[in-house]
């Protein structure tokens, strides 16, 4: 009776044991995913395509839309909007909030992940000043135990702050 229940014991702590590295794995991969998305934010605000050419999956079809507009490819994001767009303001603020990662996939290879999003920026031509919020949705796939992005979608408007009720 003994070894029985010992073996019991064993089996449940191994188990727990696995559970727990499965919890801690996917935090990992969730925090790698959000350093990407803080990547992104940095090239964006800093013209800086690097983060862009490190995680992002550039392969034949890909395409990454930007508010209505859609970029046939890595290069054509990174060299006709993000390079280019941080010379055209005089500054420029991305907010990525309430950031949810969500992992899928029976080996854990495919995620999402949707943000707030909130920007701001004064164009240097006109002086004209932009304040923007909406939604921003990246998709992501592990290839060689490294996240890339493999599609991303934004959409925004004119900023409108919620009103407080009257009771």
């Amino acid at each position: 009776m003994i070894k029985i229940i010992t073996t019991m014991m064993l089996l449940i702590l191994s188990f727990s044991t696995l559970a727990h590295s499965d919890e801690k794995h996917a935090d990992k991969d969730k925090q790698a995913i959000i350093d990407i998305i803080a990547g992104i934010k940095y090239g964006w605000e800093n013209g800086d395509g690097t983060p862009f050419r490190k995680t992002f999956l550039d392969f034949k079809g890909a395409r990454y839309i930007e508010n209505g507009g859609q970029n046939p490819g890595l290069d054509s994001l990174v060299s006709h909007h993000v390079e280019p767009e941080k010379g055209a303001m005089e500054y420029m603020v991305l907010d990525f909030n309430d950031i949810e990662v969500h992992i899928e996939g029976s080996d854990k290879s495919f995620a999402w992940a949707v943000a707030d999003t909130r920007f701001k920026a004064k164009l240097k031509k006109s002086g004209r000043e932009l304040d923007k919020s909406g939604y921003q949705t990246f998709l992501f796939r592990k290839i060689d135990s490294e996240w890339k992005v493999v599609h991303s979608h934004s959409s925004g408007r004119d900023y409108r702050p919620k009103k407080a009720h009257k009771h």
